[in-house]
């Protein structure tokens, strides 16, 4: 009787969710630190995703936008959090591989700092001119870009940003010189395409699919590694540029020390929340595309993250600025 009871309470343990062995988690409302101003890309990702999982918990998903610095004083304050599985964090490609290489010294350490719970997607840039620009295609760019050395000006959302690396890598590979102009902010990068003050730039793809089918942008290829489910028609800038590829990237993560059954618990919850076919529209809708990973995986893709964009950081010389 005694060894038939024992039985059958492991039994019961092991159908018990990961967050209701965890002492009941989540007891209460979640916050999920955003380290971009409300409006961003990266904000409207969060909070289609915070819905997802305010149902899936039964919990609140809070979003707190902490802007600023690059991105580095929201990571950070989500690096300094306890680790209680009541403060997430939607780590990307900028905080985490790009301005530790820029800044050379941030508060937070990517990989020390923080558990990896999954990686979300991953978003591509689109090159696009300003309809003056007398080119059609990525070969013919690169063509009156070697025609025109040092005159063509390539607008970025400011140093270090992926709009700009996503240029240089471009320049080194195509072996081509363009003069970077750093604006403030993606908005500013725009408007300055827009209205034809720069020449170009590798703006998001989803800002550029907006100007582009008003007529005030021409996109010319994507940086992405195949051509995208959403714009089947756009070619890859890699099939004029053999081996070009850059994509900036989005995941939640929790402050190291956060228990593995919590972080068990929280990988099944976005898991769930991901691919629902309202948050599968919304990545479609911005040329994004849905990823997915396990904790270990994700883990070790933000460290050969580290370590790539570090390289390009250097290679490009790209200074704060």
């Amino acid at each position: 009787m005694q060894r038939f009871l024992i039985r059958v309470t492991l039994i019961a343990c092991a159908c018990v969710p990961p967050w209701a062995a965890a002492q009941h988690y989540p007891g209460k409302p979640l916050r999920l630190i955003v380290p971009w101003t409300a409006g961003s890309g990266t904000d409207l990702m969060a909070r289609s995703l915070a819905q997802k999982l305010t149902d899936t918990l039964g919990q609140q998903v809070i979003v707190d936008n902490r802007g600023g610095a690059g991105a580095t004083i929201g990571t950070e304050a989500a690096a300094r959090s306890a680790p209680d599985g009541y403060t997430l964090y939607v780590g990307g490609s900028v905080a985490m591989s790009i301005s530790p290489a820029l800044y050379g010294k941030v508060g937070y350490d990517p990989v020390k700092d923080f558990a990896p719970v999954s990686l979300v997607s991953q978003f591509f840039n689109a090159l696009s001119v300003h309809p003056s620009v007398p080119v059609k295609s990525v070969r013919e760019f690169i063509a009156l870009a070697r025609a025109r050395p040092g005159e063509l000006l390539m607008g970025s959302a400011g140093n270090g940003s992926t709009s700009h690396l996503a240029g240089e890598l471009f320049k080194m590979m195509a072996k081509i010189n363009m003069i970077h102009v750093p604006y403030k902010s993606g908005g500013q990068l725009i408007i300055g395409v827009l209205s034809g003050e720069t020449h170009l730039s590798f703006s998001p793809v989803s800002t550029a699919i907006t100007h582009a089918g008003a007529g005030k942008l021409r996109m010319l290829g994507v940086s992405s590694p195949r051509r995208l489910a959403s714009l089947p028609a756009m070619p890859a800038i890699h099939e004029t540029v053999p081996g070009y590829e850059f994509s900036g990237w989005q995941g939640i993560l929790a402050p190291a020390g956060t228990p593995q059954d919590i972080i068990a618990g929280l990988h099944a919850a976005i898991m769930k929340s991901i691919h629902t076919p309202e948050f599968k529209d919304y990545l479609f809708r911005e040329g994004s595309e849905l990823v997915g990973s396990t904790p270990e995986q994700f883990a070790a893709f933000i460290r050969a993250e580290v370590a790539k964009n570090a390289e390009l950081v250097k290679m490009s010389g790209a200074r704060p600025g």
